[in-house]
Formats: C-alpha cells, structure tokens, sequence
C-alpha cells in the first residue's frame, strides 16, 4: 500500500511534494551554511589570532638558573621553531649632548639582541631611519634626547660607571607592551607600562657592556623568545587555547621554579575566543530567525495541501485503515520528502558555501550532515506525521471529510498571547538596555567565556508576539474591518466585492498564516538588511575616527610635518588642510596622547558628530574649548580612573621643545570626549593647538588631516611625493583604513553571516509570497470549478485570485517592513558590542528592500498567472470529488 500511496503522490500530486521538498532544502541549505560559516569563522579567528602575535611565550630564567637547561627544556615542551635569548637591562638613564645642548632623560632600558632577531621575528621592531646594523634607539628616546644616526648616547648603569654608544639607527616598538611585560607578574596586578626609554645593542656588545652590572641581579636578566609550530593547534580558538596553556604548564612544571612563561600566544587566542563567541552570538541572532521561518515555510507549504489529505485519509479510515497504516503512510511521504529536500539542500549548501566561505569552506559543511539530516527528516515527519496522527486519532470520519472544517477562536488569541509577548519584549528590551550589560562576560577566575542571554529575551519574545499580532490584525481586518478590505480589493474585484470580501472572511485561518509566514519573511529580510547596511556605515565611521580624514599625512617626533602644509594644501582635490599636533603628557604618573586642534578649523577636514562629545552637541563643545584657553576635553576612561570633575584644574607633566625637559603646566577641565580622529581607544586629551604650542615652546604640527573632493588615492599619490623627503612620514587613506578594519574579525564573521542571510530572505520572500500563494490557490481548484461551472468568467475568477494574493503579499509587506524595522532597533541596541562607535541612526537600504518587494510582486504575479492558466476549463473530475 505504501508503494501505490508514493505512486499516487509522485503521478498526481507531485507539485505539492516538490513544493514542501523546495521548503525542507532552504530549511537544510540554512541550517549546513550557517553551520559551516560558524565553524569557518572559528577557524579564521584562530589562524587570525596567531599571526597576529610576533612572539608567542616569553621565558624569563630565574636569578641563577642555567640558560641552557631552560632552553632545553623548552624544546621539550613545545618544539619551538625560532628560539633565541634575549637581555634586558636596566639603566639608570641616558644622556646626550647636541649642538650646544645637553638633554638626560629618566630610567630606562637595553636590550641586547641578536643579529638575526630581525628575521626571525619580523614586526617586533621597525627601522625609521639609518641601519639596522649596530646599536638602535626608540623612537621616543631618540625625541627626548634629540638624536639621530651617527650622535653618541651615554649610559647610565647601575653600579657601574657610565658608557658610550654611538647610534646607529632610530625604530620603532610596535609590540612595546608585550616585549617589556612583567613575565611571572601575579595574576590581577596592573599591567606594567613599557619604558619611555629603550636602547638596544647587538648581543655580543650588550653582554659586555654590562657585565660589570650583572651581580645586581635584579637589574640584569635573560629572556628567551619562542616562535611554537602553529600547525599542530586546532581550529577552534578555545581548543587551541587551552592547548597552549598546557604547553606552558608543562614548560613550568619541567623547569620548577627556574622560569617564569610570559604566553603572549595564549592571551591572543583568550581575545579569539571571545571573537568566536561573538560569531555564535551573531549566529543566534541574526541566524535563528531564518531557521525558523525556513522551518515555518516548510510547514506552511505542506499545510497547503492538509485539507486534500484530511479528506484522502478519511477515505483511507472509512475503507478500514487503522491508525498505524495512516502513520505509515505519512512516514513514507515524510521520508520520500525529506529525502529529496535534504539532497536538495546540501547541493544548495555546497554552491553557497563556495560562494560566500574560504577556499574549502564548503568542507565545513559535511561536519553537519548528521545534525543537518536529523533536523531535516524531523521538520518532514513534524509536516506530515503530526497532522495525520491528530486528524486520525482526534477527529471523526465525518469531520475529516468535511468540505468546511469547524472554525474556533484560537487559545492565544481568547489569552491576549500576542499582547503579552509585546509588552514582555518591551519590558525585557528596556531592562537589558540600561542595565549597563555587555552581550559577551568573561568571568574572572573562569577559563570560559560566557554569554548574557537574557539579552535574547527581548527579541525572542518580539519576534513571537509580532507573528501573533500579523495574525490578529488579518483577522480583525477580514472580520469586523471588512469594510476596508473591500475598498483594498475593489480596482481588482470587477463587481464582486462583496462576494470576495465574504469569501476571504471564510478562509481567514490560511489568510492570517499566510499574511503572517509573508510579514515573517519580510521582517526577517528586512532587519537583517538593515543591520548589515548600519554596521557597514558604521565601520566607515570607525574608519574615518582611525584614519582622522579623507587622506591623513603623519610625521614623527623628530620630523614635523606641518612645515608642509602649504604644499599640502595646493594638491589638486584637496578641498582643505588642517594641522593637528600630537605631544605626550603624563596623567599622574600614566603617559598618554595628547591632541592640539583648532576648534574653529578642525571641522573644515574631519568629520565631528555629536556622539564623539558626553554632552551629545559637537558645536557647543568646539565653541567651549575656543573660549577656554587652557581648557581641555578629557576622555571616559582617563576622567572614571582619576575621579575627575567639570571645573577642575589638571596640573599635567609635558615636554618643552626648548631644554627637551618636562614641565608641570595647568589645564581646565572642560569636557568629555568619547572618540576623536586618529586618537586611541582609550585615553587621551585634547586641547587649544594654541595654548599647547606656548606652554611647550614649540607649535609644529605631526599631522595634516586633508578632506578631498577628488579620488582620495590620487590625493595621496601627490602627498607622498610631496613628504618623500621627510623620515618616517607616513600617508593614509579612508579607504585604505576601512579595507583594514572590516578584514577584524567581527567585521568578517558579520559580512559572510549577513550575506548569507540576505540571499536566504530572497529566496524565502519569493517562496512564500510565490510557492505558498500557488499552492494554496491550486489545492482550492474545487471551488473555482463550481465557478466556472455557475457561469464565472476569466475576469470574475481573476479577481478571486488577484484579491486574495493582493491580500496576502501587500498586508505581509506591510507589517513585515515595519517589524522588521522595529527589531533592527531592538538588535542593534542590543548588539552595541559589535559598533565602534554605535550608531545614531540606522542606515535603510533602500534599493535592496525595494528589491525584495518587487521579488515578492514578481513571483506572486507569476503564482497567480500560472493557477489562472490551469483554470481555464471546468475540471468535472474534480466537481465529482470531495
């Protein structure tokens, strides 16, 4: 019986079949993508976090110990690829004599490296100018005592008399942080600043020079710096953390005692963790929505046909079938459909996964063929199997042959259900949203990082309570408002109105599903769209904060760029030029950036908007500082760290360009600033450009912020040939900055995520508004046949079919847009995390929605034509039926 049941599936009902089929494998194609885009992302994460790190442990050996057994030992733990010791000493300072002036500077350190350091461990330090090959000099220090290539630096050591180098070349210490941490430190102290002065010497030369020093043992000491193979790790970035925590650990356990393991590798891939976390708390979501509403259309499919099958199963009970042969059945149409869907559904899989992953992303995939066919043959058996067992043991032969089924008034909606999801979401979106919360917690003391996720209650419950209210609404508006949907339906009705007006009413179950499964999947197009255009936006914004403006020339401490600005200035393109200096002050006893602008000027070259300022209005800050002459905007952290109030006097530490010493000089405190262009994160001033330049002796500028109104890269073309002459100067563009920060990781994971969701909507908006609509039409054909058989015309069954598709595809557009829109809000509030700064506004896109929306017209057009044409005669045989 089974065989001749699958028959008359595949002779006769084979659209509905390849309908639900087409439902199952957009369901398992979304499921497998997401999957496989989870676990490539994880695997990016990890690859990305460990190129990221030049050195991955550093070992300090203990006062005493033998450096050949530490190195030993570390072989035995990690087969390291690159190993070479490192010293580092302490000097009680430098000092210097150029020209007619003498300069000294505090305490400071010399590191003696090898020759091939460089090599081995490229981006650990940069030459700026002269050879690599002799002793170098930090850039800073170098600024501090005003030297440069060829000029002799003394050094003070400690216990020892005084010594002389001669320089050789001037560098930079990208991986300052980290290269001068305190390995061994106790866990939960501070972190230690890296020194404002740094020499370093070949290895050869530093073990003699201090020599002399080496019974001070805490002044002198040896580090080796490991390079581990990277091949060995795992993917997955916990994986692999935990992995080189072990290494270390087992490093510790070998040298007891005589090594402490500074795991540079291991803090970078702590941060990747939290990265990967950020791609599943995406996943959730921005995913989970397209699941289910790929799940719902696979559903919604299948019921197209539930009242045919209902009828088809009576017959089946008044010919004797029991209760387990109508479940057989319905279990080999489930499995025959699952099948194929989910074939279907890997085969889309694998195009997309080549489309929107990295080579061999789509091997991915396959690690989700279990879970993927589970679910898939579980959504059939949930389309099929379910309804056949409630129809069969719950309903009567007579009721299951009913032509029309008893309509009642859904539980939810006698309880309000719809109405008490909204107001819980509101609720749980207003608490989540000024609790101060922060999507991603890592606990202190716990290895795992773990995610807030009360913070998808809002979400969850608006998505629930909007489906319910599309439902609703379509209900009240068949009913009681029928009046206006007789005026929506009246161009298309040809004198029917009234008619089709009462007819919509009748079937307004499979109406309101069918507004609400449209309305779904515009929401779900709708708010992931516009999640994606906003944070694109925004990573412009972040942009143009990092890089300062269009084109941003940048100088060093020993060669200003200013003294350019006018040539600058005449470039073809440039639409204007401002000067901005940067100097260092100390805060207490914390180093930080400090910026001396304009106010009056800055904003003919950058963009200010009003979040980057705590009072939310760019003008009035910029008019305040201009008024204020020794006033100064401070930043969040800088103002929460040393308990800062508006008015105070800040008394700062900054150096004078005329005897290159520090001075005590006051400053106002007058605002908060939350970002600036081209300043740090964290911590940093900004003041008058003109009350900087007195109280420092010196108003050269080390950057030219340029706005343009040509190609920004042309601008910048002519730029470096005009700076080419000028050491260490550097020339950036916007889009340079923004190709560098959307390559981050969360840039990367919310790209491919967001692309794959949009192509999924499309092809959900047009199933639902096309194959749902056709489907639902066909399964009436009974009904247009008594029409047709009465006397109805072409034009009077074409408004039948225009009305109700009309209905269906307008109403759902409708309330689908604005959901959408309602839920993009609650997400991005929700995911601030992710924005650098958060938006002010969503950005709409309105050429992809307006896309959408005609897919939907175009496919329900072509649904509706294509019933139409099979409408063209009187089908007797099925006027015979039912």
């Amino acid at each position: 019986m089974i065989r001749l049941w699958l028959k008359q599936i595949l002779a006769e009902r084979y659209g509905r079949a390849l309908g639900t089929a087409i439902g199952l494998a957009l369901t398992v194609a979304l499921f497998c993508t997401l999957g496989a885009f989870v676990t490539s992302a994880s695997g990016a994460m990890t690859a990305h976090a460990v190129a990221s790190v030049p050195v991955d442990w550093q070992v300090l050996v203990a006062p005493g110990a033998d450096p050949m057994a530490i190195a030993q030992a570390i072989g035995s733990a990690a087969p390291p690829k690159e190993l070479q010791a490192i010293g580092y000493a302490e000097s009680a300072g430098f000092s210097a004599v150029t020209g007619e002036t003498s300069q000294k500077t505090g305490p400071g350190k010399v590191l003696g490296i090898a020759s091939d350091y460089y090599d081995r461990f490229p981006g650990q330090i940069q030459l700026l100018l002269g050879s690599l090959d002799g002793v170098l000099i930090a850039q800073q220090t170098a600024a501090n005592l005003h030297v440069g290539p060829g000029d002799l630096v003394t050094i003070e050591r400690i216990g020892a008399s005084a010594t002389q180098v001669t320089v050789a070349g001037v560098v930079a210490l990208p991986n300052a942080d980290a290269m001068f941490q305190a390995v061994g430190a106790p866990k939960g102290t501070a972190p230690q600043a890296p020194p404002d002065n740094v020499l370093i010497v070949p290895m050869p030369q530093w073990r003699t020079l201090f020599a002399p020093q080496a019974a001070r043992s805490d002044t002198v000491r040896t580090e080796f710096h490991v390079r581990l193979d990277h091949t060995s790790l795992p993917p997955d970035p916990s994986a692999a953390f935990v992995q080189v925590q072990q290494m270390a650990n087992n490093l510790e356990a070998r040298v007891a005692g005589s090594a402490a393991v500074g795991n540079n590798l291991a803090a970078a891939l702590d941060t990747a963790r939290q990265d990967a976390l950020y791609a599943q708390v995406l996943f959730l979501f921005l995913g989970t929505p397209g699941l289910v509403l790929a799940i719902l259309f696979t559903l919604a499919v299948a019921a197209a046909g539930a009242d045919r099958r209902r009828r088809e199963q009576a017959l089946l009970r008044l010919r004797g079938a029991s209760l387990l042969q109508l479940i057989r059945l319905a279990g080999a149409e489930a499995m025959l459909v699952g099948l194929v869907g989910i074939m279907l559904g890997l085969a889309l899989t694998q195009l997309t996964t080549l489309a929107w992953l990295p080579a061999g992303g789509a091997g991915y995939s396959l690690v989700w063929l279990p879970l993927v066919a589970l679910t898939g043959l579980t959504v059939a058996t949930a389309a099929f199997v379910l309804p056949a067992w409630r129809e069969a043991s719950q309903s009567t032969v007579s009721a299951a042959r009913a032509q029309v089924a008893k309509k009642t008034c859904p539980l939810w909606q006698r309880l309000y259900l719809d109405l008490v999801c909204l107001t819980a979401a509101a609720l749980a979106f207003w608490y989540t949203a000024n609790s101060g919360y922060n999507i991603i917690l890592a606990t202190e003391g716990v290895t795992q990082v773990s995610v807030h996720y009360e913070a998808f209650i809002a979400p969850a419950l608006l998505w629930l309570g909007s489906s319910l209210l599309w439902m609703r609404l379509t209900r009240l508006a068949l009913g009681p408002g029928r009046a206006a949907v007789r005026i929506a339906i009246a161009p298309l009705a040809a004198g029917l109105t009234r008619i089709i007006s009462a007819s919509l009413a009748r079937q307004h179950p499979r109406m309101a599903h069918g507004v609400a499964l449209v309305a779904l999947a515009f929401a779900f197009a709708t708010s992931t769209a516009v999640f994606n255009t906003t944070y694109n936006a925004q990573s412009r914004v972040d942009a143009a904060l990092t890089n300062g403006a269009d084109v941003t020339v940048t100088g060093t401490a020993t060669h200003q760029i200013g003294q350019l600005l006018a040539d600058l200035r005449r470039i073809s393109g440039v639409a204007d030029a401002e000067p901005m200096m940067h100097r260092f002050a100390y805060v207490g006893s914390d180093l930080q950036d400090i910026f001396g602008i304009d106010p009056t000027q800055i904003g003919k070259a950058t963009s200010l908007v009003d979040a980057y300022f705590d009072n939310h209005d760019v003008g009035r800050t910029l008019e305040l500082l201009r008024q204020t002459r020794d006033g100064i905007l401070v930043s969040e952290e800088t103002v929460s760290d040393f308990q800062l109030q508006l008015g105070d006097t800040i008394n700062l530490r900054l150096q004078d360009a005329r005897d290159h010493q520090y001075h005590v000089v006051p400053f106002r405190f007058i605002g908060i600033v939350r970002e600036f262009p081209t300043a740090p994160k964290d911590s940093f001033l900004v003041a008058n450009a003109s009350y900087l330049a007195e109280v420092t002796g010196g108003s050269a500028a080390d950057i030219v912020l340029m706005r343009t109104v040509a190609d920004p890269s042309a601008v910048a073309a002519a730029a470096r040939t005009i700076v080419t002459a000028v050491p260490g100067a550097k020339v950036t563009t916007l889009g340079e900055t923004q190709a560098l920060i959307s390559s981050n990781l969360t840039a990367v994971s919310l790209y491919g995520l967001t692309n794959i969701e949009l192509a999924f909507a499309i092809l959900m908006i047009g199933g639902t508004a096309g194959l749902v609509l056709a489907l639902g039409l066909s399964e009436r054909r009974q009904s247009f046949a008594v029409l047709t058989a009465l006397g109805a015309k072409r034009r009077h069954r074409r408004a039948f079919l225009w009305s109700e598709g009309l209905l269906i595809v307008a109403g759902g557009t409708i309330l689908g847009l604005v959901a959408g829109l309602g839920l993009t809000k609650v997400l991005v509030s929700i995911l601030a995390g992710v924005f650098d700064p958060p938006p002010e506004t969503l950005s709409i896109p309105w050429m992809y929605l307006g896309a959408t929306v005609a897919g939907a017209l175009v496919c329900s057009a072509a649904a509706i034509m294509i019933v139409e044409a099979h409408l063209e005669e009187p089908d007797l045989e099925m006027l015979r039926s039912g």
